[in-house]
């Protein structure tokens, strides 16, 4: 018997709830799989960008930065477009922090879609296999109650044949979409973690700069004492 052979076996003794694990799985397999695709792209054109706009930053280069940024779809780049057109018009780091704070709010729904149908997906297949395994045991031991006792041993094994196919695609489905989800959440976590440590560079090299501008002002001419008579 080939695998495809043992493969269609094992779903017409599985029953109709095998066909719905199979669904399941196939639509958490597409999710686990867009999402890694968007989430590698995403991840190598952060790195790129920030490659591109760390020596400018360190510079105080912020018209080359938004040149960079303006023509990226990046994370990052948006992130970055919120602090330089914020530094515009704020003179405080708290200002500028909350602009990037607020583009974040913007990109992580966009990094998190989805991902979190995929532990959904898996409690519904464990509770799909297990209402699977629940209705072969009935149906065993509905059929044994009428049966001839010759035939007993063979319609018990059948059903729990069924049942136990069940519980083990149940199974098989809910494990491999935990493990996807699990490693999709710590690729999200990573990236989300690159972006609040690139912020923080961004503000802190804003700070320096604007504090070596001060120290390097002339400090004001001091005020003449006024005349008694004037």
């Amino acid at each position: 018997m080939t695998f495809l052979d043992y493969v269609v076996a094992f779903f017409k003794e599985g029953g109709p709830f095998l066909y719905m694990l199979a669904a399941i799985f196939v639509v958490g397999v597409a999710i686990a799989i867009e999402r890694f695709v968007y989430l590698t792209k995403e991840t190598t054109v952060n790195r790129r960008v920030w490659a591109q706009v760390a020596p400018l930053i360190s510079q105080g280069n912020f018209r080359q930065v938004i040149t960079v940024t303006q023509k990226s779809s990046a994370a990052l780049a948006t992130a970055l477009n919120y602090g330089i057109a914020r530094l515009a018009s704020a003179r405080r780091r708290d200002d500028v922090e909350k602009a990037m704070d607020e583009s974040l709010l913007e990109i992580i729904p966009k990094l998190e879609k989805r991902t979190h149908y995929l532990s959904a997906l898996a409690n519904i297949g464990m509770l799909t296999g297990l209402l699977g395994t629940v209705i072969g045991l009935i149906a065993a031991f509905a059929s044994i109650a009428t049966a001839n006792p010759a035939e007993k041993a063979n319609l018990l094994a059948a059903s729990i044949s069924v049942a136990m196919n069940n519980t083990a695609s149940g199974l098989f489905v809910a494990i491999t979409l935990l493990l996807a989800h699990m490693f999709l959440e710590a690729k999200t976590t990573k990236l989300i973690d690159s972006l609040e440590i690139a912020n923080v560079k961004f503000l802190n090299s804003v700070v320096e700069r604007r504090q070596d501008t001060d120290e390097d002002a002339p400090a004001p001419a001091p005020r003449g004492r006024a005349s008694a008579h004037g």
